[in-house]
């Protein structure tokens, strides 16, 4: 089978596949994704830092959003939009998970005080300076645990990010056959 021809297969399964079973399989890999981090949690005991619990809450809210966009099977105008709130998730997760990154680059001088844990935050400051606390990082988000192929779990969160939110606007910008 030659190249050619592969690439023209896939690409009219591509153009013949609904967006329901494409937004499905976007819900999948999330799902693949958050049974990978709690394996990592509860398996090897990767206890996680606050900047990877806000990224565990971004990544279900872009589960849910793929699957209701699924359960919806929307037309155009509902894939523009649920694709749309897919990328946007897909950016912040971005965003810390790139702060997350940069936080396990610096040099140990400069590395962030630990902070209280986030039971103890979540208990008794305001919601307000939680997030702010969350997203500052602290100390514990410099450890660098887990690796696969010399990428940490930042890392690996931001390929995620990066391809889930290409997937939606692919599946939102692709032409569709006429309904028949």
């Amino acid at each position: 089978m030659s190249w050619n021809n592969s690439v023209s297969k896939i690409f009219s399964l591509w153009c013949t596949t609904s967006s329901r079973w494409l937004y499905l399989l976007g819900a999948l890999v999330v799902a693949v994704m958050f049974a990978s981090a709690l394996y990592l949690q509860y398996v090897l005991r990767q206890e996680p830092c606050p900047l990877c619990m806000v990224q565990r809450v971004i990544f279900i809210a872009i589960g849910i959003a793929f699957f209701v966009a699924a359960l919806h099977n929307a037309k155009a105008i509902g894939r523009y939009f649920y694709s749309g709130l897919i990328v946007l998730l897909a950016l912040t997760g971005g965003g810390v998970a790139s702060r997350h990154i940069w936080i396990q680059h610096l040099p140990k001088d400069q590395v962030p005080g630990c902070g209280p844990g986030l039971d103890f935050m979540l208990k008794n400051f305001p919601m307000a300076d939680v997030w702010q606390e969350l997203m500052h990082g602290s100390g514990e988000c410099a450890e660098k645990g887990w690796t696969l192929l010399t990428l940490g779990i930042p890392e690996w969160s931001l390929l995620g990010y990066l391809l889930l939110g290409t997937w939606a606007a692919l599946v939102a910008l692709r032409k569709t056959p006429p309904a028949i």
